[in-house]
């Protein structure tokens, strides 16, 4: 049977007004041009105005302030948006990873697998290796020796968790990541490199998502932590022994190096690089592609690097850009000379 809320019944579990026709029903999440009637979307801003106006949807989310643009059916939101993802997870119809224990699962004796799990052919669990109660864990997805899996974690096809990880409750990984793999740590003898074992291991505290193809590595002799409520997009890579405070947000394709410590709500935009053995304040927001090579102190936006400008342009201030020396020496001669004549 297809999920399914009147709007009525949405508007009891959002605890959030209604106004229209409460025995609507509504089915599925959709955007504002493309909606139909069994559909909800939202509207936050009014430069969309002419969609709100041409919209076919059955529902929308719309804040007090703008609830007078629309007469249709309604929920009225103090944050549209923040309603509108509480929605999408009433109405979330992505298939579950698995259903009961497969007699396909690589199952080792001594793991303790809750009977309420719910394990993919194919997945392997090693020694003494825990799967929670309502946890899931996808086919050929690798659970290592003493790891640990918390309640309701999900754990996608493909999934690499190394010895000794733990993943707390309700968390999400998502598939091609690799959770403890190697830090990149070697001792260099007369040029030759020396491996050197990392000890450590990871630890994803509760409500931490994962994005795919993300590699967490292990910590060389200390943990690598990724704090409570931390969400990372896919090919993110953090070496060993960072540690991610509460609530940070790191898009796709960040590259944080070894020991960097990040504070509480943070966020890191797209391909964000940030050198080792720094520490980062809580509230501290990097735009896309800023290159962060010390400490930050102070909350606040930073950003570094240059947008794109057309080929011509760029090799115009490159140019000029290399004769800066030149400029300083000419602008201190200048300046000399003015200083000799007062």
């Amino acid at each position: 049977m297809p999920i399914q809320y009147t709007l009525a019944e949405l508007a009891d579990k959002l605890s959030v007004e209604f106004q229209g026709d409460e025995s609507h029903l509504v089915m599925a999440t959709s955007s504002i041009d493309d909606a139909q009637a069994s559909d909800i979307s939202f509207f936050t801003d009014k430069k969309y105005q002419a969609n709100l106006e041409t919209t076919q949807a059955g529902v929308i989310i719309i804040s007090q302030d703008n609830a007078a643009l629309y007469a249709g059916n309604k929920l009225i939101s103090a944050n549209p948006y923040l309603t509108y993802a509480y929605v999408a997870q009433l109405l979330d119809s992505t298939p579950a990873i698995a259903q009961g224990i497969s007699d396909k699962a690589d199952i080792h004796p001594s793991a303790k697998v809750s009977p309420q799990a719910h394990i993919a052919a194919f997945a392997v669990i090693e020694e003494n290796a825990v799967v929670s109660a309502g946890a899931f864990v996808g086919a050929n997805s690798f659970i290592g020796k003493n790891a640990f899996i918390g309640e309701g974690t999900k754990v996608n096809p493909n999934v690499s968790i190394y010895h000794n990880v733990v993943v707390g409750a309700e968390c999400l990984i998502h598939s091609g990541a690799v959770i403890g793999s190697d830090g990149f740590g070697f001792a260099n003898n007369k040029g030759e490199w020396v491996k050197i074992p990392q000890v450590g291991k990871v630890v994803l505290e509760d409500s931490v998502e994962i994005g795919a193809n993300t590699a967490i590595d292990r910590g060389a002799l200390h943990d690598t932590i990724i704090r409570k409520g931390v969400k990372i997009d896919n090919l993110v890579h953090l070496a060993h022994n960072v540690e991610i405070d509460e609530n940070s947000a790191i898009a796709a394709n960040v590259a944080i190096a070894g020991s960097t410590k990040v504070g509480k709500r943070c966020t890191f935009a797209g391909c964000v690089a940030v050198n080792g053995h720094i520490e980062i304040t809580d509230d501290v927001h990097f735009t896309g592609t800023s290159m962060v090579t010390q400490s930050i102190k102070d909350a606040g936006v930073y950003s570094s690097g240059m947008p794109a400008v057309t080929n011509k342009e760029w090799r115009k201030n490159t140019a000029r850009l290399r004769k800066i020396e030149d400029l300083n020496a000419k602008v201190k001669l200048l300046e000399q000379q003015l200083k000799s004549l007062t």
